[in-house]
């Protein structure tokens, strides 16, 4: 798996597992000790996070990291078709 596609896959399982629990950016940014637009950009795929922030998101969002970036790993809850980056 290439840099883009696990930035990637850790950017939507990000998002499915916020939305799962019922968290909004905000709540788990508190939860996981980072900014809100760490949040942000990590669900963009706008970050390459440390292993540090990974453990932490997973804890916030009752999960595993490896959960997190591993593909097709939680169960799709959006249809919406993915942006390619250039």
């Amino acid at each position: 798996m290439d840099d883009a596609r696990i930035i990637d896959t850790l950017a939507a399982n990000v998002r499915q597992a916020r939305k799962a629990v019922g968290l909004s950016q905000e709540e788990l940014a508190l939860e996981a000790e980072v900014d809100r637009t760490y949040v942000s950009q990590v669900e963009r795929g706008k970050r390459n996070i440390t292993i540090v922030v990974l453990a932490r998101l997973a804890r916030a969002l009752k999960t595993t990291p490896a959960t997190l970036v591993t593909a097709a790993a939680l169960p799709r809850t959006e249809s919406r078709p993915r942006k390619r980056r250039g």
